[in-house]
């Protein structure tokens, strides 16, 4: 199931690209048309967030660590590697629970990337 849903999300965004033409440079640079604001050093998106999933795991630690990883994963891969950083990121919201001895979180913040670069 994960997988066919991957598939899909990978279908989808070619297909996204491959209609941009010659304006997917521009989608690049302004991320995909995300209002983005600087704070600080930094510039950020001002609504559009991405989240991370764990799976069930055995340590809170860990279950936190696999959803920061996933968040970042994805942005990396969606925006690039200047906006993947999630201790970089603002607005971030991180919710575990405990289902018998197994952890599962969930986050969700909105990217970020070093206001020099992009």
């Amino acid at each position: 199931m994960l997988k066919k849903m991957r598939l899909t999300i990978l279908i989808a965004a070619g297909a996204g690209i491959f209609a941009a033409g010659p304006a997917s440079a521009q989608l690049k640079e302004n991320a995909d048309g995300w209002e983005q604001r600087r704070i600080g050093n930094k510039v950020c998106f001002t609504q559009h967030a991405h989240y991370g999933e764990s799976p069930a795991w055995p340590t809170k630690a860990g279950a936190r660590a696999y959803a920061i990883r996933q968040w970042e994963g994805m942005t990396k891969w969606e925006y690039g590697k200047a906006w993947g950083s999630y201790q970089r990121a603002v607005g971030k919201t991180m919710d575990c629970s405990k289902s018998g001895s197994r952890w599962l979180c969930r986050t969700k913040a909105r990217p970020c990337r070093p206001a020099g670069k992009s």
